[in-house]
C-alpha cells in the first residue's frame, strides 16, 4: 500500500525531504546544506547544481533513514523558495548562478519601475515592486548583463531547475509563479505588460500549472539516486510561505502563520486573490481557492546569525562546551533582560527590508543605546526588534484580513520556547506551536496528498497537526512593547530619507 508522502523544501540554505504518513507522522528526515554566495556587495546567488545535488541526496537520506520501501511512497511534492532567475541555454545549463531573493542588484531598476507604472504592475501581479522580485532582476540583466540576457533561451526558477533535470519538463506552479511579478492574478497566465517591462516573451518562461499538478518518468539514474521508483508521481507543489501556512494549519480565517527562519514573513489565507492599495503586502496563489496575503522581512534569523558570528564568540565556545546550539546560549543570556531591553531597541534591517516598507536601502540601527547596556542587551534587542519587524507587517495585514486570534509558529525560531513567549507578548495573541517545526515540508506532503486524492480537501490537513505549546501573551508585558514599538516606528519615519543617502555611499565604498 503506497501510503507515505515526501514533502521537500528546497531554502536559502538547505533543502529538507522528510518522509510522511498519511497521519503526518514523521517517519524520515534528510537535510543538505549549501552555501549562499556574495560575489559582490548587494548581490546573493546560489549553485543550482549545489542545490540539485541536496534535492537528490536529502530525498535519499529521508527514505534510508524511513525505512519505507520505494512501493509504499505514494508522492513526493516540492516546496521551493520564492523569487529566484536563472538564465539557461537550449540544453538546459544555467548561463550564471542563481540571483535569489536577498539579491539587491536591481535597486535602480526597481526604485524607476516604482516611479513609472509600478503599482498597477503589483495590483495586476500581487508581487510588491522591490529588488527580491524576478521582474527587476531581469530588467537589471537585460540592462547590465546584455550577453547573458541575449543569449538565454528561457528564464526559470531553482525549483523549475530541478524539477526540469529530475523529469525533463519546464514547468511552473501557480503559487512559484504568482511571486515573479509577472504572473497575472485574475486570469492566471502571463501578464503581457510585466513581460513587456521585463523585455522577454512567455514562450521564455515554463507552462503554468496548478499547485497540484502531477508529473511522472523521472529519470532512472536520478530516480536511482534518490531511492524511488521512476514512476513515483511528483506533484509540483507551491511556494515554502503558501505551504509553511498549510504545514501549520493557518488556514482559516482567524489564523496566520509566522515563520521565522533565514528570513520571516507574516501570512494568512483568503479565498481569492486580494491586493493593498498600498501596495504592503504580497499575494500568493495556493490552491484556486486558497490565497495567500501578507509580507516578508529580509530580516530574521540571518541578523542572529550575524551578532552570533561577529560578537559572540564566547557564547559560541560556552554552547561547544555544553554540547549545545550557540543560540541557546545566546537566548539564555538575553533572558536575564527585562523586556525591552531597558530601552534599546533594534531596528534589524542589515539587509534592506521588504514588507511593509519596501525600501531595499533601509539599514540596521541600535537606538537608545546607554552606558549601562551590555552585549545582553543587544541580544534582547535584536530578538524583539525581528519581532517588531514581523508585527509591522501584521497591522498591515490587518487591514485586509482583520484581527486574527490565533499565531501558528513555524521554522527555526519556534524552537525557542523563551522567543516563541515574546512572539505572544508583542503580538497580544496566542501562539501554538505544531510538533513538526518544518512546515513547509509538511505543506508540501499535505499538498501531495491532496493532489493524488488521499485527501479530499486541504482543511483536513489540520486533523493532521498535533499542537506541541501554546503561549498565551503577558499582557502587562504586551503594554511595555505596545509603547516601545510606537517608538519603533517613529524611528524609522524620523530616518528613512536617511537610508538612501547611506546606501549610496555604501554602494561607492
Amino acid at each position: 500500500m503506497s501510503d507515505y508522502f515526501i514533502g521537500v523544501d528546497i531554502g536559502t540554505t538547505s533543502t529538507k525531504a522528510i518522509v510522511f504518513s498519511t497521519k503526518g507522522e514523521v517517519k524520515g528526515t534528510g537535510n543538505q546544506g549549501y552555501p549562499l554566495l556574495v560575489p559582490q556587495p548587494g548581490w546573493a546567488e546560489q549553485d543550482p547544481t549545489a542545490i540539485l545535488t541536496a534535492a537528490i541526496a536529502a530525498i535519499r537520506d529521508a527514505i534510508d533513514q524511513s525505512g519505507v520501501s520505494k512501493s509504499h511512497i505514494a508522492a513526493v511534492s516540492f516546496s521551493g523558495a520564492m523569487h529566484s532567475v536563472i538564465a539557461i541555454d537550449a540544453n538546459g545549463n544555467p548561463l550564471h548562478n542563481a540571483v535569489i531573493w536577498a539579491d539587491n542588484r536591481s535597486v535602480t531598476q526597481t526604485m524607476r519601475l516604482k516611479q513609472n507604472g509600478g503599482h498597477s504592475l503589483y495590483l495586476q501581479t500581487g508581487t510588491p515592486i522591490h529588488p527580491m522580485s524576478p521582474l527587476p532582476k531581469l530588467m537589471w540583466m537585460r540592462e547590465e548583463n546584455s550577453e547573458i540576457f541575449q543569449r538565454a533561451v528561457r528564464f526559470i526558477s531553482i525549483k523549475e531547475y530541478v524539477l526540469f533535470q529530475l523529469l525533463n519538463r519546464f514547468v511552473v506552479d501557480y503559487s512559484i509563479a504568482s511571486a515573479t511579478g509577472l504572473m497575472n492574478l485574475e486570469r492566471l497566465q502571463w501578464d503581457e505588460t510585466a513581460l513587456a517591462t521585463a523585455g522577454i516573451r512567455a514562450d521564455q518562461l515554463s507552462e503554468l500549472v496548478p499547485t497540484t499538478h502531477v508529473l511522472r518518468g523521472i529519470k532512472p539514474e536520478y530516480a536511482e539516486a534518490m531511492g524511488l521508483a521512476p514512476d513515483t508521481p511528483i506533484v509540483v507543489g507551491a511556494n515554502d510561505g503558501c505551504l509553511a501556512n498549510l504545514g501549520v494549519g493557518a488556514i482559516a480565517p482567524h489564523q496566520i502563520a509566522v515563520t521565522i527562519g533565514t528570513s520571516s514573513a507574516v501570512r494568512a489565507v483568503i479565498p481569492k486573490p486580494m491586493t493593498d492599495e498600498k501596495g504592503r503586502t504580497f499575494c500568493y496563489a495556493l490552491t484556486e481557492h486558497h490565497w495567500v496575503i501578507g509580507g516578508p522581512s529580509n530580516n530574521g534569523g540571518i541578523v542572529l546569525r550575524w551578532l552570533r558570528d561577529n560578537f559572540c564568540q564566547l557564547e559560541v565556545e560556552q554552547a561547544k562546551q555544553q554540547g549545545i546550539d550557540p543560540y541557546d546560549v545566546m537566548v539564555r543570556s538575553a533572558m536575564q533582560i527585562a523586556p525591552g531591553a531597558e530601552g534599546l531597541i533594534c531596528l534589524p534591517f542589515l539587509s534592506g527590508e521588504r514588507a511593509p516598507y519596501w525600501n531595499p536601502n533601509a539599514r540596521g540601527i541600535f537606538f537608545g543605546v546607554s552606558l549601562h547596556h551590555h552585549k545582553a542587551h543587544f541580544i534582547r534587542s535584536v530578538l524583539e526588534g525581528v519581532l517588531f519587524a514581523v508585527y509591522s507587517i501584521t497591522l498591515a495585514l490587518r487591514d485586509l484580513a482583520g484581527t486574527a486570534q490565533e499565531i501558528r509558529a513555524s521554522g527555526g525560531f519556534a524552537r525557542s520556547a523563551p522567543w516563541r513567549q515574546m512572539t505572544a507578548d508583542i503580538f497580544g495573541s496566542e501562539v501554538l506551536v505544531p510538533q513538526v517545526y518544518e512546515g513547509s515540508a509538511f505543506g508540501a506532503a499535505a499538498l501531495g496528498m491532496y493532489a493524488v486524492q488521499a485527501i479530499s480537501d486541504l482543511e483536513e490537513v489540520q486533523n493532521l497537526i498535533q499542537i506541541g505549546d501554546r503561549h498565551s501573551p503577558d499582557l502587562d508585558v504586551f503594554k511595555t512593547y505596545n509603547y516601545l514599538f510606537s517608538v519603533y516606528e517613529r524611528v524609522y519615519a524620523g530616518v528613512v530619507d536617511e537610508f538612501a543617502t547611506l546606501a549610496e555611499f555604501q554602494r561607492e565604498e
